[in-house]
């Protein structure tokens, strides 16, 4: 079985975005008709250039291999330019031709893809959401109100949720770690009171940053956290230093988590190491894909730290996060997005029930992915998949941090 066909479908998932601007979902096909899906999760280029660097790793790396050989893959690709290091926008383009592989593995074998990776370990996959803002809610509103977080948190609880994610700590900012406005400190204290009052014991709160703060900073704010006791405090100051990220775990009684924005095996150990974190949140469609990430895993077990497949994406890497946390040891939780769009573009193909994810028996991802919809619904934007802010922290009229993207930028 050879590799030999590249299609990619840049899709837009309708206003107000949840997931992002844009989904970089490829399609592989190989000389035995087999056709296998992944996604790419990057966002340092726009998707036209980011098309580019995809079709280039196939065409110099995958096109004409066996699927079956992903360490040969991976090896070349990392090692791509003479470079044997991290590189965030190769490895992105890398991971979903290797998510697409396991795909095409799966159906190959008549087995879905947690099966080749040890089998399944667990039958249940506990899962968490972001906050978003029920349908009688003002969106513009909803980011500074702790009122409609709590709202929001009870409703995702009484659908069976047990854990809730949430980030009113202010921009993240072009400029690096700030130090926080004590507007944003009062603010977060508000929503984490109110979200505990809601729910009580039956949920844990996941407070989300975005590296946004110096570690000072990072540190005042988790402390002031600590009484309601969330279960992690997400990627408290820039990801690139991972010695102040250690000084804010040994500072603050809220276990750290991070890892959306680390690519590969060399940056996770390199948490590990340094006691920065204790919940590693791979993306598995940037940090290398599913081998990649079931190698973190095993070094994660190491080090008796825990993982929770980050997702603000599509679809097809929820799927790719479905399949590795079937298969390890030290899940803590996966992250989900429910919303039509996403449902949809596999055609309810996996779903969330009760709070938690049953993975799929069916061959390769388990999923049916809607190409129809996802071509209706292509990108025409130039904005990134995020982007950052380009203003500093407002210490005098406050902060606030919006989820979801418009369609268009």
């Amino acid at each position: 079985m050879k590799l030999t066909d590249l299609d990619i479908i840049v899709t837009a998932p309708p206003a107000p975005g949840w997931g992002g601007r844009y989904w970089i979902l490829v399609k592989l096909q190989t000389d035995i008709g087999i056709t296998g899906w992944g996604e790419c999760y990057a966002s340092s280029v726009g998707p036209v250039a980011m098309e580019a660097v995809i079709r280039d790793v196939f065409e110099r790396y995958f096109e004409g291999e066996n699927p079956e050989n992903i360490e040969r893959l991976f090896r070349r690709t990392y090692s791509s330019g003479f470079t044997q290091r991290p590189d965030l926008t190769v490895m992105g383009a890398f991971s979903g031709l290797e998510i697409a592989c396991w795909d095409i593995l799966g159906k190959d074998r008549d087995r879905p893809v947690y099966a080749l990776l040890g089998g399944l370990m667990n039958e249940r996959l506990r899962a968490y959401t972001y906050l978003y803002p029920l349908e009688h809610h003002n969106i513009s509103d909803f980011w500074t109100s702790p009122e409609m977080a709590a709202e929001s948190a009870l409703a995702m609880v009484d659908k069976g949720y047990t854990a809730v994610k949430f980030d009113p700590a202010g921009p993240y900012t072009m400029r690096g770690g700030h130090m926080p406005a004590m507007s944003d400190i009062s603010m977060s204290v508000a929503f984490c009171a109110a979200i505990r009052e809601a729910v009580g014991n039956k949920a844990d709160l996941l407070f989300g940053t975005h590296g946004q703060f110096n570690t000072a900073g990072a540190i005042r704010l988790g402390q002031a956290l600590e009484p309601y006791s969330p279960l992690w405090f997400e990627e408290p100051t820039p990801p690139d230093n991972l010695e102040d990220m250690a000084r804010v775990a040994k500072n603050v009684r809220i276990p750290v988590a991070t890892g959306e924005r680390l690519t590969t095996k060399s940056e996770f150990a390199a948490v590990l190491r340094a006691g920065a974190a204790e919940i590693l949140q791979p993306a598995l469609g940037r940090a290398g894909g599913i081998w990649e990430m079931k190698k973190v895993a095993a070094i994660a077990e190491c080090y008796n730290a825990q993982m929770a497949p980050h997702l603000y994406a599509g679809p097809v890497e929820w799927a790719a996060n479905i399949h590795l946390a079937a298969s390890i040891p030290n899940l803590l939780m996966i992250e989900t997005i429910e919303t039509e769009f996403h449902d949809a573009l596999i055609a309810s193909s996996i779903k969330v029930e009760n709070g938690f994810v049953t993975p799929p028996t069916t061959p390769g991802l388990g999923i049916e992915v809607n190409e129809t919809l996802a071509r209706q619904h292509k990108f025409d934007g130039n904005g990134l998949h995020l982007q950052m802010q380009d203003a500093p922290c407002d210490y005098v009229n406050g902060n606030s941090f919006a989820g979801g993207a418009p369609p268009k930028s």
